[in-house]
């Protein structure tokens, strides 16, 4: 693992040096960083004079206050100069991280005249005559909007729809480079669910399929349902459908692993949002039986009085039949698997030590897990994985691509069972899931996705 990925949810800086060329210089400014308890990456060499060397160093802080103190620190080193400072992450996305390009050649007159006027027309023309050939000779069947409010990003929450935008963007590099699928961002600045879906009903013929990220529940769920039968293709929803399916995938790989049986295990999902509701229907419709849901009230059961949507109380009905209440801490005593969707650092090591023997942990909040994996196995966890590897971009690239592929008209419960079936399959020996970077994972998935989706049009 690269450092940047293992540190990925740090503040990362590039730092340029002029260091005295002397022996030691270079270890003396490491040990001042390692004292201020920053993370050193790459070191490269740039420049090479009489009395000095000028060096990069990409370091890693835990916030910009923490750089901030740690750099006042090193300023003070005699003979050493800072001469630049660049944030990584923000030089990356300069410009943005998407563009829209031409898929054919411009290069005489007749290419202008095939692709424009008069050319055009016969397209036009055969469209009008066979609408459903829209999707073969244009960009409508392989295009996907990625819409948004901004109200639950990432583990940032309601930060709006421009700050949310690289987000956006950041999925449909993934599209495109594991599915060959091209997408569109919009950004729909609204709390209103009649207006959101009214937005996307009215671009809807631009897409193959919409899919909604980063919309607060229970908004999320009122926009998918009322979207999907407004609609005539698939409206997926990343955070839920997404996150569901690979923690599913992960599970029955875990399973596997650990010799549980489905019917067996019991369960504690914490977090009731839209990625916890869902994961929790998902595994039910599945064939797990025993699932405690918890919020920040406490253990979900059905009755309970305070902190309780619509989309709560339908879940209470099928979960949680033992009635457990309390918080976390209770809840989870004697449960096989623990399934985070909440916040960081809510689960202990005294926690897991009160779980079943040998017990399963997918700590998945982001960018900070409910526990370290690390932390977790010290505890006695036989399986324990973050966010990092139990991630949606395990699942949404071939599940869109699959559903694109078989004309679908939208995403159904045996198609994500089918993504998750398939990710399980392919991971490694000692692996919980297979390689995120793998396109052949990609390819897979939405294979099996699109025979799903064909079986479900032959059996009506």
């Amino acid at each position: 693992m690269s450092a940047t990925e293992k540190y990925s949810h740090k503040v990362v800086k590039k730092i340029r040096f002029r260091i005295p060329d002397v022996p030691g210089a270079l270890g003396t400014l490491a040990l001042e960083l390692g004292m201020q308890n920053a993370t050193l990456g790459d070191i490269t060499k740039i420049q090479l004079t009489s009395n000095y060397i000028v060096r990069d160093i990409t370091a890693f802080f835990d916030d910009e206050n923490h750089f901030s103190s740690a750099i006042a620190v090193v300023r003070k080193l005699k003979g050493y100069k800072i001469l630049q400072v660049q944030d990584e992450v923000l030089n990356l996305h300069k410009g943005g991280k998407i563009e829209i390009k031409p898929r054919v050649k411009v290069e005489t007159l007749n290419d202008l005249r095939m692709i424009y006027t008069p050319g055009v027309a016969r397209v036009c023309n055969y469209i009008v005559a066979h609408p459903e050939a829209a999707k073969k000779y244009t960009c409508i069947g392989n295009t996907v909007c990625i819409a948004t409010n901004g109200s639950a990003v990432l583990g940032l929450g309601d930060i709006g729809v421009l700050a949310a935008m690289p987000v956006m963007e950041g999925k449909s590099i993934i599209l495109s480079k594991m599915a060959n699928v091209s997408c569109m961002p919009l950004l729909t600045d609204s709390d209103d669910a009649d207006t959101i879906v009214n937005t996307l009903c009215c671009v809807a013929e631009t897409f193959g399929a919409i899919m909604i990220e980063d919309i607060k529940a229970p908004l999320c769920f009122e926009v998918e349902e009322k979207l999907q039968k407004k609609v005539k293709i698939p409206v997926f929803h990343d955070d839920q459908h997404g996150t569901a399916t690979v923690i599913l995938a992960a599970l029955l790989r875990a399973l596997k692993i650990t010799r549980k049986i489905k019917e067996n295990v019991n369960i504690v999902i914490n977090g009731a949002g839209a990625a916890g509701i869902a994961a929790t229907k998902l595994l039910l419709g599945y064939g797990f039986k025993h699932i405690t849901l918890c919020d920040r009230a406490g253990s979900i059961y059905n009755g309970r009085a305070g902190d309780m949507n619509e989309y709560k109380k339908e879940i209470a009905k099928v979960t949680n039949k033992r009635l457990e209440k309390g918080n976390l801490v209770d809840v989870i005593k004697g449960k096989d698997i623990f399934i985070g969707l909440s916040s960081a650092g809510l689960l202990t090591k005294e926690m897991i030590k009160t779980m079943n023997k040998s017990p399963i942990v997918f700590a998945l909040a982001n960018p900070i897990p409910e526990i370290w994996p690390k932390d977790a196995e010290e505890a006695g966890a036989a399986i324990a994985l973050d966010g990092r590897t139990i991630n949606n971009a395990l699942v949404f690239p071939g599940l869109i691509r699959g559903a694109l592929d078989a004309s679908a008209k939208a995403i159904t419960e045996d198609m994500k069972f089918s993504a998750a079936e398939m990710i399980a399959s392919l991971a490694g020996k000692n692996d919980i899931v297979p390689n995120f970077m793998n396109t052949a994972v990609h390819t897979s998935v939405a294979k099996a996705v699109f025979n799903a989706a064909n079986k479900a049009k032959r059996s009506k």
